[in-house]
C-alpha cells in the first residue's frame, strides 16, 4: 500500500565502548533468533484452529448495500476445542454448523475486539473439519472492507463496489482469521447484476445466469495467502490485456477509459519480466490485473492478482495529465507489483514486520525506475521521502522499523514514513554495503525458502549473510530494532602536509527546548567518506568513533558520498569551510545532501539559521531541480510558521528574491521535453512564488486561467495544477464557483481533484465556510472530504475555522469517513497549529483517545505541535534579523 522558546542543542550521554559493544551483541543475538514460528507469532486469535481453505458465496446488493453470504471453511483443529474464535465486524450471523450439520454453534460477537466466538455443545476433535457459516455483512461507504463508489459519467452517476482490506478489514466482508500468519486458499463466488463485470484475485472459472437479471460468477481458488490480500471489484468495467511470459496482464477501468490504461499496461508487462528475473521466482498466478477505482480510497493496494489503484494513480490521459505524471504512475505500479513477491508470496508474520512489505516495495520501485528510466534520476529526485522519514525519526515519538503492534488500530498507524521510507533507505544502504550481486542472491534465496509462507526480518538477514559472506545482522539490528537517526560528527585535522578525518557518532534529535534528553543509541554505520569528486576511502563501519587518513591538508572531505547512508552529518569548522569552497563542483547528490543536512541541523538547534541562509548564497540559479525543491520546501516551512506573525513579510520577500531568478531563467513557456525536470521545477516555482505573494506570478496565473476557460488548449497540462492553485487561493465568489463547476462537470478524476482542491484553497473566510459546508453534502466524493477540510486549514490558512467545523460536525463526519477519521485525521489535522492551547484541545479530544492507534497518533501530533512552536520562537526572529542585514 502506495508532518516553547530558547536555543536548544541536544547532547547524548555516551556509553563506554565495552558497554556499547555488549549492547549491540545482545541486540544482534536476540534479533538473530526471531525467525518465523507460527506459534510464537503475535496476534489476538487463538492458534488452536487454523483455516486451510475458504469457499465463499456473496450476493452484492447495489441498492441496499447489504452483503448476504455463506462460507464453508475447512479448518485444521490442533487440539479438541468447544469454541472457535475468528474475526468479524458489523456482521449478522445466521446458522453456523460444523461437519455437514453434525453440530450447531451459538455465536457471541465482541465489537471492541472485532471477533465472533462460535460455541459448540461438544468439543470438536483434533483433525480436519468444515465449518459452514451463514452471515450478512455490509457494503460501506468509507473505503474499507467492501465499499461502494458513486462516480460521474457522461450518462450520469454510476456505482461500483471494490475492496480495501489492509491491515484488517477482510473481517468486514466475511468472517475469517484476519491475521497475516493464517494463510489459506480462497474460492469466491459472487452473485451480481448481469450487466456488470467482476474481478477477483484469480481468473473467472465459470459464469451462469440466475433469476432476477442476475448472474453467478465463480473464480478459481487462490494459492495460500493472507486474508488481507483478498480482492473483489464489480461494476460497469472494461479490461485491456497483454501477455507477459504466459501471464495475462490486464488493466481494468470504468467503461470508456480503457485507452488511458495503455501506459500502465505496458509498464506492468516490462516490470513483470524484470521482477521474475530479479527475485528468481516467477510470478505464480495466471493473471495480474491493475484495477482503476474512481473513489473510495486514495492510494493503491497489492491484492494478489488484482491490484487496486485510486484511478488518478493508474490512468494516464494525455488530454489532462502532464507528461511527468508517467513518473508517479510507473512508480506506484512498480511498488505494488513488487509486493506480489515481498508481501504476497512471502508475507510478514505480524504487523511488527510490516516494513518487510513496504520498505522493500518502496526500494524496489525506485530501483526499477532507475532501471527503465534513468533520465528520471529517481534516487536523487525522491530524496524528499527519506528526508521526511528522518524528520519523524528524530522525534521522541519515533518508533523502530520493527515495532510492537498490539492490535488492528495500532497496525494502521504503522503505515508511515518510517516504515516505508526509512525502510527503503536502510535497504539501499545495505545493498550498497554488501554489493548489488550478493544482495540479489540473498533475496532470491529468501524468496525460495519462504514462498507461500510467512517470515520475519531475521529470516531475511540470514539469507543475505549466507550469500554475501559478510556479517549484516549487527548493522541491520542497530537500525531496525531501535528508533532514531544517527549523527556523524566529522572534522579534519592537519598533521603537517597531510590530514586525518575524525568521526564520532551521536544521536540526532529534533525536540522542543524543554524536552528531556533521549537515551543514547549506538549504531553500526556503513560510512562512505572521501574527497569531493573522488572515491570513498576504504570501507568504514563506524562504531563509536574512528580516525582515518584523509589526503592532503586542506582537501575538502565529504561524508556520506552519494547520499546513500541513513544518517546526518555535522562538520567541524575546518572541513565545513573547505566544503563550501568546493560546493559548486560537487556531484549534485552531495550538494543536496549538504543542504538538507544543514537545514535539519537548524531544526535540531545544532546550527544557527544564518548558516543555512548563507549556504543558499552558494547555490547557482541553474542548479538541479532537487536542490531547489529542497530550498522551496524550507521556505514553505518558514512561511507556514510565520503565518499571522510580524516576521512573515520579510521572510516572504527574501524567499521571493531567491526564487524569482530561478523562475525567470526557466520562464512560463520555456522549451525542452515536457517530461523533464525543468517542467516539474517550473510548476513548483509558480506555486511557491504565488504562495509567497509574488503579485506578478499571481496576475499571470489569473490571466492564463481566464484564457484557459475560453480555450483549454492554451494552458499546458504541466501548469494546470499550479495555475489552478493560485487562482484558488486568491479566488472571489465568481472564481470559486467556476472552480467548483469545472470539478463537477469533469468525469476525469485528476481534473476533479485539481479543481476541488483549488476551490478549497480559497483564503476568503466566507468561501472557506462554503467549502466546509460542502463536505457534508452528497455532492462531494467521500474519498476527498478529509483532504478538502485539511486544505481549508493549510493552503486556505483557516485552521481555526476548520477545527471549529470538525468539532461541531464530528459525529456526521465520522459516520461518513469511518474509524480512520477519528484515529488519524483529527491528530494529523491538529498539526496545523503551533500553540499549547490547541495541543491541550487535542489531548482532551476523547474520540481520538479511544483506541491504541488513536492514542499513538495523538502523541505524535502533540510533539509535532510543540516542535513547531519551538521553531517559531527560536528561528523566525533570527531569520528575519539575518534577512535585514543580508539583502539578496
Amino acid at each position: 500500500m502506495n508532518k516553547p522558546a530558547g536555543h536548544f542543542r541536544w547532547t547524548s550521554l555516551r556509553r563506554v565502548a565495552t558497554g556499547a559493544a555488549l549492547l549491540l551483541s545482545m541486540v544482534a543475538g536476540a534479533f538473530a533468533e526471531q525467525t518465523f514460528s507460527f506459534d510464537a507469532t503475535p496476534g489476538k486469535l487463538p492458534k488452536s484452529v487454523i483455516p486451510v481453505s475458504y469457499t465463499i458465496e456473496l450476493t452484492a446488493d447495489f441498492t441496499t448495500l447489504a452483503l448476504p453470504g455463506v462460507e464453508t471453511v475447512e479448518v485444521e483443529v490442533r487440539e479438541p476445542v468447544a469454541q472457535v474464535t475468528l474475526n468479524a465486524v458489523n456482521t449478522a450471523f445466521g446458522d453456523v454448523t460444523a461437519d455437514d450439520g453434525a453440530q450447531r454453534a451459538a455465536v457471541v460477537t465482541d465489537t471492541a475486539a472485532q471477533t465472533a466466538t462460535l460455541t459448540f455443545a461438544q468439543p470438536i476433535a483434533a483433525g480436519r473439519h468444515k465449518l459452514r457459516i451463514a452471515f450478512t455483512a455490509q457494503i460501506n461507504k468509507f473505503g474499507t472492507g467492501l465499499f461502494s463508489v458513486d462516480y460521474p459519467t457522461k450518462d450520469g452517476m454510476k456505482r461500483l463496489i471494490s475492496s480495501q482490506l489492509e491491515p484488517a478489514d477482510a473481517r468486514r466482508i466475511f468472517p475469517c482469521w484476519d491475521e497475516p500468519a493464517f494463510k489459506a486458499t480462497f474460492a469466491l463466488t459472487v452473485v451480481i447484476p448481469k450487466n456488470l463485470l467482476a474481478v477477483g484475485n484469480m481468473p473467472v472459472a465459470s459464469e451462469e445466469a440466475v433469476a432476477d437479471n442476475l448472474k453467478k460468477v465463480s473464480f478459481a481458488p487462490t494459492p495460500r495467502m493472507s486474508s488481507y490480500l483478498f480482492v473483489l471489484t464489480v461494476g460497469e468495467l472494461e479490461r485491456v490485456t497483454a501477455d507477459a511470459d504466459g501471464v495475462t496482464v490486464g488493466v481494468v477501468t470504468t467503461e470508456g477509459k480503457g485507452g488511458q490504461g495503455r501506459f500502465a499496461l505496458d509498464s506492468a508487462v516490462k516490470l513483470l519480466g524484470y521482477y521474475n528475473d530479479y527475485f528468481g521466482v516467477k510470478y505464480p498466478l495466471p493473471k495480474l490485473d491493475l484495477i482503476a477505482v474512481p473513489g473510495g480510497f486514495g492510494g493503491a493496494m497489492e491484492n494478489w492478482g488484482g491490484i487496486t489503484f485510486f484511478e488518478s494513480r493508474l490512468l494516464f490521459d494525455p488530454a489532462t495529465n502532464a507528461e511527468t505524471a508517467r513518473r508517479g504512475i510507473f512508480g506506484i505500479i512498480a511498488h505494488e507489483m513488487a509486493h506480489m513477491w515481498f508481501g504476497d508470496l512471502v508475507t510478514m508474520a505480524w504487523w511488527d514486520n510490516l516494513w518487510l512489505n513496504e520498505g522493500f516495495a518502496s526500494w524496489m520501485s525506485t530501483k526499477a525506475s532507475e532501471q527503465f528510466y534513468p533520465q528520471w534520476q529517481s534516487w536523487l529526485n525522491g530524496y524528499g521521502a527519506k528526508q521526511f522519514a528522518m524528520t519523524l525519526d528524530a522525534r521522541r515519538t519515533s518508533h523502530p522499523i520493527q515495532q510492537p503492534i498490539a492490535d488492528h488500530s495500532e497496525a494502521v498507524t504503522a503505515f508511515d514514513a518510517i516504515t516505508y521510507s526509512k525502510g527503503e533507505a536502510l535497504i539501499r544502504m545495505l545493498e550498497n554495503y554488501l554489493g548489488e550481486q550478493a544482495f540479489r542472491d540473498g533475496i532470491r534465496k529468501y524468496m525460495a525458502a519462504h514462498a507461500y509462507s510467512n517470515s520475519t526480518t531475521a529470516d531475511l538477514w540470514h539469507a543475505l549473510e549466507s550469500t554475501a559472506g559478510k556479517k549484516i545482522t549487527g548493522v541491520a539490528a542497530s537500525f531496525t530494532e531501535q528508533d532514531g537517526v544517527p549523527l556523524v560528527v566529522a572534522e579534519t585535522i592537519c598533521d603537517g602536509a597531510s590530514q586525518r578525518l575524525t568521526l564520532r557518532q551521536d544521536r540526532f534529535v529534533i525536540a522542543p527546548a524543554n524536552a528531556a534528553a533521549l537515551p543514547a543509541h549506538d549504531w553500526q554505520i556503513p560510512v562512505a567518506a572521501g574527497p569531493v569528486g573522488g572515491k570513498p576511502f576504504a570501507d568504514i563501519l563506524l562504531q563509536g568513533s574512528a580516525d582515518v587518513p584523509a589526503g592532503a591538508c586542506g582537501d575538502a572531505i565529504k561524508v556520506n558520498l552519494g547520499d546513500i547512508g541513513y544518517y546526518r552529518v555535522e562538520y567541524g569548522p575546518k572541513n565545513r569551510a573547505a566544503l563550501l569552497n568546493a560546493f559548486a563542483p560537487m556531484q549534485v547528490d552531495d550538494r543536496l545532501n549538504i543542504v538538507t543536512d544543514n537545514w535539519a541541523l537548524v531544526q535540531a538547534g545544532h546550527a544557527e539559521p544564518s548558516s543555512y541562509l548563507a549556504l543558499l548564497d552558494a547555490l547557482e540559479v541553474g542548479d538541479h531541480r532537487a536542490v531547489w525543491e529542497q530550498v522551496i520546501s524550507s521556505f514553505a516551512a518558514l512561511n507556514r510558521l510565520s503565518r499571522d506573525r510580524a516576521e512573515r513579510p520579510a521572510i516572504q520577500a527574501y524567499a521571493r528574491a531567491k526564487l524569482r531568478p530561478v523562475f525567470d531563467r526557466l520562464g512560463w513557456d520555456g522549451g525542452g521535453p515536457a517530461d523533464d525536470d525543468t517542467a516539474l521545477l517550473r510548476a513548483s516555482l509558480i506555486r511557491a512564488l504565488g504562495d509567497l505573494g509574488d503579485e506578478a506570478v499571481i496576475t499571470e496565473a489569473k490571466r492564463r486561467f481566464a484564457a484557459f476557460l475560453v480555450d483549454p488548449t492554451s494552458l499546458p497540462n504541466a501548469l494546470r495544477d499550479a495555475v489552478a492553485h493560485l487562482v484558488g487561493i486568491t479566488a472571489d465568489r465568481a472564481t470559486y464557483d467556476t472552480l467548483l463547476a469545472l470539478a463537477r462537470e469533469s468525469t476525469v478524476t485528476n481534473e476533479r481533484l485539481r479543481y476541488y482542491f483549488a476551490a478549497a484553497s480559497a483564503r476568503d473566510p466566507e468561501l472557506a465556510q462554503a467549502t466546509l459546508a460542502f463536505t457534508l453534502t452528497a455532492g462531494l466524493p467521500s474519498t476527498i472530504v478529509g483532504g478538502m477540510i485539511g486544505t481549508v486549514a493549510s493552503a486556505g490558512e483557516q485552521p481555526q475555522l476548520a477545527w471549529d467545523f470538525v468539532q461541531k460536525n464530528f459525529d456526521t463526519l465520522l459516520a461518513k469517513q469511518g474509524p480512520n477519521f477519528r484515529d488519524q485525521f483529527v491528530p494529523n489535522f491538529m498539526t496545523n497549529f503551533t500553540d499549547p492551547a490547541h495541543a491541550a484541545e487535542l489531548a482532551a479530544f476523547a474520540p481520538s483517545q479511544s483506541t491504541g492507534g488513536g492514542r499513538l497518533m495523538v502523541g505524535r501530533a502533540l510533539e509535532a505541535i510543540a516542535i513547531s512552536g519551538d521553531l517559531q520562537a527560536r528561528v523566525l526572529r533570527q531569520v528575519a534579523e539575518w534577512i535585514g542585514a543580508h539583502k539578496p
